[in-house]
């Protein structure tokens, strides 16, 4: 075996054969010829692939090795790190898209030969993106012998997929196996944030200002929001982690259409703290888009204390995030536009009061748009856009700061959850875009004029004025001693549920909801022979072909994702498919009338059958789904017992704090499908009872919500 081969984990091999990790610790005790550990741990040992692969094939477990995980694996196991091998990945992909008979000339030698012709190659391609002050450094022959294989594959990857797409699903898989590693800014949410600097540009043409096509990203992180741009004819980054920002760079390069120049755009990539070393101290661009870090104590308080930048007061030491803010200003151009995506607390911390003030004064600071939580990590916590303008010559302060609070946006039209209890994945991003975008559009349709004298406020508040949603407010109003900007603070709620009319229908549907419950209740239990009758596990039932047991994961296409929430919520399907990052060979599992659900996680003791309603959804996350065979086993039958508490128990395991389900080991006793249907029908009433309960506990819940706040507000009289 090569001292370069690539290693994989237990979990690798899992992953190229489609079995559980259990299945791979079985294999090694039961076989003597499967493949000895060549590194890592005794507890987390690692195997060559080849010799895994040959063993897979001839155990008849593995037909082919699909293309794509082969150079994960080859990736994911290079001697250097993932990340290197990543890096190197990017450089020759470069290669493959701007100079393909170049590299097939390359690749038409032995790997050692390669090895040695290759960085001249490479240095070229990227000295034509980067420039020779580059955050890519040219990988030299030594560096680049161990990735050759990957390299090949690679560029075989690209052939079928395109070198961008092949390239991004080698890097999204890398955030996704390293999750903690990296701070990701969401596709969506980076989207909305381009858009908000696109329609304040508009806005700015209109007024005669020339088009803004040089955008910054001085914290880039992964360069999602760089990736957002539409057609710019400069794109500059700042990051502070080298690595990071040399997959950053490779990532926008392959982007483009190709170098500097051939698409009208060029691309400037610098590693270093932005905030202590500026890699772009004289640059002055049109847009600003930023995913500051947060809360930073050792930001460089003390070093920066007379620095330039602080042209609206000098940060508190725990007010990072208002550094950012004067740094996204001072390197825009007078009138250009930043978008910052900020915690809540900085709208409000009085720390950070004094350069709020000035913020809104001097007209720099045009919106506050809170999102709803889910948004962007930290999920827990609804962040806040913040959108500036830099000031110009002869600027006249614009007199309103338009506050948008896109949280009841964003909530799916369940109604089944509030907001607290939404998350990433029940985010209607539509519905926050159309919120946000509308606001911010009429704001500047009535501001878009530097100077403007705010004349028109009648008409501007019927544009802006949502009540709950959206507001113009006067600075005037903000610049008190807290000067807090919060969204939510300023924006008048809605009439409460629609009014008193409104609580006079939940009522009503509430009395129907409790009489319906009293009709389900189910009656007295009658004595059962069932304990003495003779067991079966759904794993048995799945080799004998009754059933059949799947897991779901990250579901990509159009339709709508059942998630673990809405199984364990009783509510429709709200999650949002995923963009894959390369042609996938896995298509999302679409849900069947009939098939029962049950989460993984929690040791709860829920299981959901699929009706019409829900049928054609796919499966999400940690769900994992049990088709039964109607000629064999009911589903209601199969679902009700899946619920029993004894039967949870003893097929849970725990690992760490989570409790995990393992389907296989749930046992049914064996009956004819008649009785089985006999036991059905009474689950099926059963989960008709819990629904109505559950639609009863929502009912009451607006009702007195609605009273409190109808008489809170002066909406309701007392009785």
């Amino acid at each position: 075996m090569p001292e370069s081969s690539t290693e994989v984990t237990a979990a690798g091999i899992a992953r190229l054969a489609g079995v559980g990790r259990a299945a791979v610790s079985n294999w090694r005790r039961r076989h003597a010829d499967f493949p000895k550990p060549v590194g890592g741990t005794e507890t987390s040992p690692s195997f060559a692939l080849p010799e895994v692969e040959q063993w897979l094939r001839e155990q008849g477990k593995l037909a082919e090795v699909p293309l794509r995980e082969r150079v994960w694996q080859q990736l994911s196991g290079h001697p250097a790190g993932a990340v290197t091998a990543l890096i190197h990945a990017g450089c020759a992909l470069l290669l493959v898209r701007d100079r393909p008979t170049a590299w097939l000339e390359i690749t038409a030698v032995s790997d050692a030969r390669m090895a040695r012709v290759l960085p001249g190659a490479l240095d070229d391609v990227l000295t034509a993106h980067f420039g020779p002050e580059r955050a890519v450094h040219t990988p030299d022959a030594a560096d680049l012998a161990p990735s050759v294989p990957l390299l090949r594959a690679a560029a075989e990857l690209a052939a079928g997929t395109g070198v961008r797409k092949a390239f991004e699903f080698l890097f999204v898989r890398q955030l996704d196996a390293n999750p903690r590693q990296y701070t990701l800014t969401p596709p969506d949410l980076a989207e909305l944030m381009a858009d908000l600097a696109e329609q304040d540009r508009a806005a700015g043409r209109r007024s005669g200002a020339r088009p803004a096509r040089a955008v910054l990203d001085p914290a880039a992180g992964t360069g999602a929001l760089l990736r957002a741009v539409s057609g710019p004819t400069a794109l500059y980054a700042q990051e502070a982690d080298p690595e990071l920002a040399a997959l950053t760079a490779l990532r926008l390069a392959l982007h483009s259409e190709g170098p500097a120049g051939t698409d009208g755009g060029a691309l400037t990539v610098r590693t270093g703290d932005t905030l202590r070393a500026d890699a772009f101290p004289r640059l002055t661009v049109d847009a600003v888009l930023c995913h500051p870090p947060f809360n930073e104590r050792n930001w460089g308080h003390d070093e920066l204390a007379y620095d330039p930048r602080w042209e609206y007061g000098v940060p508190a030491r725990t007010e990072s995030e208002l550094a950012w803010v004067q740094h996204a200003l001072a390197r825009l151009r007078d009138g250009g536009t930043a978008v910052l995506l900020m915690p809540p607390a900085a709208a409000s911390r009085r720390s950070g009061r004094r350069i709020r003030a000035d913020l809104l004064r001097r007209g720099a600071l045009r919106a506050v748009v809170a999102l709803p939580a889910g948004a962007a990590p930290p999920y827990g916590i609804p962040l806040h856009l913040w959108v500036l303008r830099k000031p110009g010559a002869g600027h006249r302060p614009t007199p309103e700061l338009l506050l948008v609070d896109t949280a009841e946006s964003a909530e799916p039209a369940t109604g089944a959850a509030s907001p607290a209890a939404g998350g990433r994945d029940r985010i209607d991003w539509t519905a926050v875009r159309s919120a946000a975008l509308g606001a911010w559009n009429a704001f500047t349709e009535d501001h878009g004029t530097e100077g403007s004298d705010g004349t028109g406020g009648k008409s501007r508040a019927d544009r802006v004025d949502r009540p709950g949603v959206s507001r113009a407010v006067p600075v005037i109003e903000l610049l008190d001693d807290d000067v807090d900007l919060a969204p939510a603070r300023h924006l008048p709620s809605p009439a409460s549920g629609g009014g008193a009319a409104e609580l006079i229908r939940v009522r009503e549907r509430l009395d129907d909801t409790l009489k319906l419950t009293a009709r389900l209740t189910p009656p007295p239990a009658a004595p059962s022979d069932l304990v003495r009758r003779p067991l079966t596990t759904v794993g048995e039932l799945a080799r004998a072909g009754a059933l059949q047991l799947r897991t779901g994961g990250s579901a990509t296409g159009t339709a709508p994702v059942l998630t673990e929430h809405d199984v364990l919520a009783g509510t429709a399907p709200s999650g949002s498919p995923t963009a894959p990052a390369a042609p996938s060979e896995d298509e999302a599992l679409l849900l069947e009338p009939g098939d029962v659900v049950v989460p993984v996680l929690g040791g709860g003791s829920v299981a959901r059958v699929v009706d019409d309603a829900t049928a054609g959804a796919a499966l999400g996350r940690n769900l994992q789904l049990l088709r039964p065979d109607p000629a064999a086993l009911d589903p209601w039958f199969l679902a009700g017992f899946l619920r029993g508490t004894a039967n949870n128990r003893q097929a849970s395991s725990y690992a760490s704090t989570a409790t995990r389900l393992d389907a296989r080991r749930l046992q049914l006793p064996r009956l004819p499908l008649a009785e089985q249907q006999r036991y059905g029908e009474q689950f099926r009433a059963l989960a008709a009872f819990e629904d109505a309960l559950r639609t009863a506990g929502r009912l009451g819940g607006r009702l007195v919500q609605g009273m409190y706040d109808g008489l809170t507000d002066g909406t309701v009289a007392p009785k």
